[in-house]
């Protein structure tokens, strides 16, 4: 896999009321139409929870506390590498809007199965589902 870069990506676990808040990427993104825990590409300069903080305000319109780190997934495609790295995080202002057109869903524990998500997170998926 040389010569394949590598992405870092900052992803949150937020729960609340025993739902998790998950967002759909949009049309003409890369995997368009699955489901994501909302995050983003860290930009130079910045590290995982500056990223975190960033992307969910830009996305979501939400300010949040970001926590413990609880998975770091490597997920190889054809053109890069992306590190997706998760980290729990609590809701600390504003209200979850959807900034840059995609569906934004709480969707309880047992539920999200039935929702078409990006393979990298599938292993944090069958953890949560099989913690509740």
């Amino acid at each position: 896999m040389s010569g394949v870069p590598t992405v870092d990506v900052a992803a949150a676990v937020i729960q609340e009321g025993g739902r998790y808040l998950i967002t759909q990427r949009t049309q003409g993104s890369h995997l368009a139409g699955l489901w994501e825990f909302p995050g983003g590409k860290q930009k130079p300069g910045e590290n995982l929870e500056e990223c975190l903080k960033r992307e969910l305000r830009e996305e979501l319109g939400v300010e949040v506390e970001v926590g413990e780190k609880i998975e770091t997934v490597t997920w190889p495609y054809p053109e890069r590498t992306v590190a997706i790295h998760f980290f729990l995080c609590a809701l600390a202002g504003g209200k979850v809007t959807s900034c840059e057109g995609q569906a934004v869903a709480w969707v309880p524990t047992e539920e999200l199965s039935r929702y078409s998500f990006l393979p990298a997170d599938a292993a944090l998926l069958a953890r949560l589902q099989a913690a509740r």
